[in-house]
């Protein structure tokens, strides 16, 4: 059986045309007439005013952290129900991150907790450097507590938008919150240019230093004169002119993972222990990824034998993100909370989500999850 993944691309004509239109303008090399269209009209759907088009989204969250001030031995608030890259952006720098809890009413970060958290720092005249959220599995975090919080304080928000581009919370589009925010184009989110990345803001003056940052910190003269620390992050025309051409579908591809949650969620429905991942007030999701929750208490194998059923027919399914708490590079670092994260990694499971998921592959996932589902309880 042909394997299905996790959340594969979903190419169509459009890609293959702006490609090839870079490729006969010779525009090869970084930067080009693509790279600055895709800057332009993703900054219009995220609701910004400026976009720098980089080659990841990790190098985004680093050239983000460096903006907003972080240096060497400064602490910065990061969830950690989130993939590695989040946190790896602040050790690059030599930032320490400080782990938070996550919220069991929509498994992103719990804002009132980080909330609580800054201002107890602030009593203590031991303010973090910055604070990063992130947008987990096509959802958002309670911004209005976020945002709030850091403003009041004055501590930077910057938002990890990886896996929610075309989501929106109360009104505004993931990408809008903070002082700058991160996207990522990687095969496996919901428009992809292979790789790429993309930090957006509403400061010309930050973006303007991000993409000199990312050009090896060059400066405007004949030759080559650098007066600060510069890197080679910049995204390609070709990788843009890919980029451009998922972008003009993007409102197809939730539609379509919309449909395959809401499915997901009919056929689990009367199943006790079993919950799809759920969003908080205001959120209205990209429905990057299908999550399901397996009770412990009703199952007390967890989700494992469910994904082994699904390998077992070449179908993939992934946990729940390891909160970075747990994990050995971060082992012995500062976590607020922790046991709603561990209990999500225990009990969640990521189910095929792409947007060309056929129906009939969708009814096999379906019914070996039930199948196994049946036979553990028995």
């Amino acid at each position: 059986m042909e394997r299905i993944y996790l959340s594969p691309p979903d190419t169509t004509d459009a890609e293959r045309d702006l490609l090839l239109d870079a490729f006969d303008s010779n525009w090869i090399a970084p930067l080009g007439p693509h790279v600055d269209a895709f800057e332009r009209e993703l900054a219009d759907s995220v609701g910004v005013a400026h976009a720098a088009a980089l080659s990841s989204g990790t190098a985004a969250l680093h050239l983000g952290l460096l903006l907003v001030g972080v240096k060497p031995g400064d602490e910065v608030i990061v969830p950690t129900l989130t993939f590695v890259a989040t946190a790896n952006a602040a050790l690059y720098i030599g930032a320490e991150p400080v782990f938070v809890d996550s919220d069991p009413m929509s498994w992103n970060v719990d804002a009132g907790l980080v909330a609580s958290e800054l201002y107890d720092r602030a009593r203590r005249g031991r303010k973090p450097a910055a604070v990063v959220s992130v947008d987990l599995l096509g959802g958002c975090p309670d911004y209005d507590v976020l945002e709030a919080a850091c403003m009041d304080l004055e501590i930077p928000l910057v938002e990890d938008a990886a896996e929610a581009l075309g989501a929106s919370f109360r009104g505004r589009k993931a990408g809008s919150f903070g002082t700058c925010a991160t996207f990522s184009f990687n095969g496996n989110k919901i428009i992809t240019s292979s790789g790429g990345g993309m930090l957006v803001s509403n400061s010309v003056e930050l973006v303007n230093h991000a993409r000199s940052l990312a050009t090896q910190a060059r400066e405007p003269v004949a030759h080559y004169e650098h007066v600060e620390l510069g890197y080679n992050y910049r995204l390609s025309n070709l990788l843009a002119a890919l980029g451009r051409g998922q972008l003009q579908g993007l409102d197809r591809r939730i539609a379509s993972r919309k449909a395959i949650r809401e499915r997901y969620g009919e056929a689990f429905r009367a199943v006790e222990g079993v919950e799809m991942m759920p969003f908080g007030d205001g959120v209205v999701p990209n429905y990057w990824l299908s999550c399901i929750r397996i009770d412990s208490e009703t199952f007390a194998t967890g989700p494992e034998p469910i994904r082994l059923a699904l390998e077992h027919i070449n179908v993939e399914a992934r946990p729940i993100w390891k909160p970075l708490h747990l994990q050995p590079l971060y082992k012995g670092a500062q976590v607020i909370g922790g046991s709603v994260a561990e209990d999500l990694f225990a009990e969640g499971l990521c189910l095929p989500s792409g947007s060309r998921l056929q129906p009939a592959d969708q009814d096999r996932i379906i019914e070996v999850v039930l199948d196994t589902l049946g036979s553990l309880k028995s």
